[in-house]
């Protein structure tokens, strides 16, 4: 039996978090092999993609309802609610630009968040009901270690 495996690895990058996802493909000459992939001149081909790890995670939204979501490591809060259908806008896209993805953050959290950018400071004097624990949500990644926090959705004034 003779086999080879070959890896592929893509880079996606965001300002403060990056995702890795890998590829793997098997190759082998044994026609008796089984294999659920597609069989090409002789070969078979099978590829996977590593599922990503999650967290369970509580969104408040303006109403006071909490709603729970499975949060993947490494994507944006932002792109978290809007996955899972919770009304925050992120009118510019995620490009640091409008307050519209402004969240409140629990103190415990809020303290183990990366620096706020300048640019970051000048959008959130822009927003509604701002607090001492607000972010925008489109600067802050999910990490393992938030698993259980909530995020307040506070009223735009609309």
């Amino acid at each position: 039996l003779r086999q080879a495996f070959t890896a592929t690895s893509l880079k996606l990058q965001r300002p403060v978090c990056s995702l890795t996802i890998t590829f793997t493909s098997r190759l082998s000459r044994n026609e008796s092999f089984v294999n659920t992939g597609t069989r090409r001149k002789n070969r078979f081909y099978h590829s996977t993609v590593r599922l990503l790890d999650t967290i369970p995670i509580t969104f408040i939204d303006r109403d006071g309802s909490e709603v729970p979501v499975e949060a993947e490591i490494g994507k944006h809060i932002l792109d978290t609610a809007q996955d899972n259908n919770i009304e925050l806008e992120g009118a510019c896209g995620g490009e640091l630009a409008c307050a519209t993805c402004h969240v409140i953050f629990e103190k415990e959290i809020y303290d183990t968040l990366p620096e706020k950018d300048p640019e970051e400071e000048d959008m959130l004097d822009l927003a509604f009901e701002l607090t001492d624990t607000s972010r925008l949500g489109c600067q802050i990644c999910v990490k393992e270690e938030m698993a259980g926090m909530k995020v307040t959705i506070p009223d735009d004034g609309f």
